[in-house]
């Protein structure tokens, strides 16, 4: 149970922060492009490396603890692409570059479709 509470109590934090972080973007850009997106996107990814970095050079007694709340909890919360980027970079620095490029690559182009594909169906019985 005390996993879970970590990643949960976790993730509600990254997710309060991305919605904070998206509703201040949205105040000072005004556009449809979206760049609060980005901007977290980018943010969790550079915090998960930052993080990731850390534990592996410092190994603390924590560490087991603070990945649950701080890496799965709080910047998967605020966003899995930090994740998804974690993952891609690990895979590619073990040297598995093609699986890694299937991963980015159908990542992307499958969950668009996915996502395609759940608006039509929706749309249709609209």
């Amino acid at each position: 149970m005390y996993p879970y509470l970590l990643v949960a109590i976790g993730g509600a934090l990254g997710s309060v922060a991305r919605y904070g972080t998206g509703v201040l973007v949205g105040k000072v850009w005004d556009s449809t492009f979206p760049l609060a997106t980005m901007l977290i996107n980018v943010a969790g990814s550079l915090a998960m490396g930052l993080f990731i970095g850390y534990l592996v050079r410092t190994t603390p007694g924590w560490q087991a603890d603070g990945r649950l709340f701080v890496a799965i909890g709080v910047l998967g919360g605020f966003t899995t692409f930090s994740s998804f980027s974690l993952d891609a970079i690990s895979m590619l620095e073990r040297g598995d570059v093609g699986p890694a490029l299937f991963y980015v690559v159908g990542s992307v182009v499958i969950g668009l479709a996915a996502l395609f594909g759940g608006l039509v169906v929706m749309r249709a019985g609209a």
